[in-house]
């Protein structure tokens, strides 16, 4: 399940049972002759099923789709201005449903945000029209349910990043994988489309992988593969992206990007990692094959290719050399 089908399915129960709870209120105070209450439910469920109908529509853009904290403000505003103009004192019960609904839906730091602006006026209403006993005991209860319910979301959302980058990182060298390389590449192959700027990516291979395989173990060359992650790491720039592809060989992507600034990196590159003393293996040379993009290339395979095959060429012309491969020029 993707995250946009996730959040539509979250969002969808969180309104629903949020409008089943208010609407139950609504019958029940019809039911005792409390119709302003009456009234204020039957609105508030009407929102909710807007904001449902909302995610239906919305389906598709659940990561980006501000009528939610409209929807929301309007829910919360509703109730704070009837916790001061009603006589009602359990109306203080009907935040707790908007409270956890507001951390479902919006992201946390408005969640909470939202959710504090409702609590403040809310619970001065409490204080100024309630016993002071029973004024610290709701007053708690609504505190310690935001605390909860934030640390709840808190929690998932880390545990969800965490397999996100689980997701997309190589456990061995700690650089992407290659499952994420393609998405990456093919959203800077179209942004460089629409903007016009060059885009150009870099195959590197460790030279002698096998020979370093057979000296040191597997082990060994896993050492040596996450030291030189490490230092790619730390001679790239900001916005330029590293990847492990197929063992010993590296994929880079580089987003603004001409032709002369890739051979200057992949130079760069080439000569920091040949002058290293790598632990325990000592020194050790890589091919690098590098090209920029072309007025034919907008998916990620011929991109991919040609950068593979630029290094196949370094590769017969020795080891410890980089070669670049040009594309079709990009039409003005």
């Amino acid at each position: 399940m993707t995250e946009t089908r996730l959040r539509t399915w979250t969002h969808s129960v969180a309104y629903t049972l949020a409008a089943i709870f208010i609407g139950g209120l609504a019958l029940q105070n019809l039911r005792y002759g409390f119709y302003q209450l009456f009234y204020l439910a039957l609105a508030m469920t009407a929102l909710l099923a807007a904001g449902l109908i909302y995610t239906l529509i919305c389906r598709r853009h659940q990561l980006s789709a501000p009528g939610h904290l409209i929807i929301l403000c309007l829910l919360n505003c509703g109730l704070v201005v009837s916790s001061f103009t009603m006589n009602a004192p359990g109306i203080s019960h009907w935040a707790m449903p908007l409270l956890v609904l507001n951390l479902t839906i919006l992201p946390l730091r408005h969640g909470l945000a939202l959710s504090t602006l409702l609590l403040i006026p809310l619970i001065i209403a409490i204080w100024l029209e309630q016993p002071t006993a029973d004024a610290l005991i709701t007053s708690s209860g609504l505190v310690l349910l935001l605390a909860v319910a934030g640390l709840y979301i808190w929690s998932y959302d880390h545990m969800a990043q965490s397999a996100q980058d689980l997701a997309i990182t190589d456990p061995e060298t700690g650089a992407h994988n290659a499952r994420f390389l393609d998405e990456t590449l093919q959203k800077e192959i179209s942004r460089a489309i629409a903007t016009g700027h060059p885009l150009s990516v870099v195959s590197l291979n460790l030279d002698h992988a096998d020979e370093v395989r057979d000296l040191y173990g597997k082990d060994g060359l896993q050492n040596l593969l996450k030291s030189i992650t490490e230092h790619l790491f730390e001679i790239i720039r900001a916005g330029d992206t590293l990847y492990t592809v197929n063992g010993s060989e590296f994929f880079l992507i580089l987003p603004f990007t001409p032709e002369e600034g890739v051979r200057v990196i992949a130079e760069r590159i080439r000569r920091s990692i040949t002058e290293h003393d790598w632990p325990e293996v000592g020194t050790v040379s890589v091919s690098l094959g590098c090209t920029t993009r072309g007025n034919g290339d907008t998916s990620t395979d011929s991109l991919r290719s040609r950068a593979t095959h630029a290094m196949n060429e370094a590769r017969k012309r020795g080891a410890d050399s980089a070669w670049f491969c040009p594309g079709e020029p990009v039409k003005a």
